[in-house]
């Protein structure tokens, strides 16, 4: 099998060589590139294809938020998994909302860093636990309305990660579609976003992880 082809984007020159040499120490990882700001991480990511960037929340230029909102249109298959020392709640779920399907902090031991890059590199998503927690922890409304269908299958992509226009080309559909979609699950589930709405059906058990 290929190495996994990663990148590292973070502002500090010392996490970033910490980093490259850690993973690199994976005989199946291969770190391709190291960006310094969220712009850069956007440009060298269109340009190497890594298969997971490994972002860090707070950088100059464009943060990992809005580095992270612009790979998901850019660069799709582009996995994000956020390595970072905040844990707010905003900050989670700001970037989770953004595309991003993994969510680390920096003080993770090497072993379950290397399992989430991994897994994530799967396509799967990878939460520290305290993230979770807190993303389990928000308010959950009573479902008004048993979903459709294809409510559960644009919700279902939109777990693992699609942005709207990706969605619409899979399902064949207007991307507008996939928005009317997105706006009556929400209002069934009481969410007031996407990943609100994904915690709540997973909690519901109307999707599994």
């Amino acid at each position: 099998m290929s190495p996994v082809r990663i990148l590292i984007a973070d502002d500090h020159p010392m996490v970033r060589e910490g980093l490259a040499a850690m993973l690199s120490s994976q005989p199946d990882f291969e770190v391709v590139g190291a960006a310094l700001n969220g712009a850069d991480a956007v440009r060298l990511a269109e340009s190497l294809r890594p298969h997971v960037v490994l972002m860090d929340l707070r950088m100059p230029e464009l943060d990992g938020v809005q580095a992270t909102a612009q790979l998901r249109d850019l660069v799709p298959d582009v996995r994000v998994l956020v390595l970072t020392t905040f844990d707010s709640d905003a900050d989670i779920l700001r970037v989770i909302e953004a595309g991003a399907v993994g969510y680390l902090l920096k003080d993770v031991p090497h072993e379950d860093l290397f399992a989430a890059v991994r897994a994530v590199a799967r396509g799967e998503r990878r939460l520290a636990s305290s993230v979770a927690e807190k993303l389990m922890r928000r308010s959950v409304q009573p479902i008004n309305a048993v979903l459709t269908a294809r409510e559960l299958e644009v919700l279902s992509l939109v777990a693992k990660g699609l942005p709207n226009k990706r969605i619409a080309t899979q399902l064949g559909v207007a991307e507008t579609t996939v928005k009317a979609h997105l706006l009556r699950v929400f209002d069934k589930l009481g969410a007031d976003g996407r990943t609100a709405a994904v915690m709540i059906a997973i909690e519901q058990g109307l999707l599994t992880h």
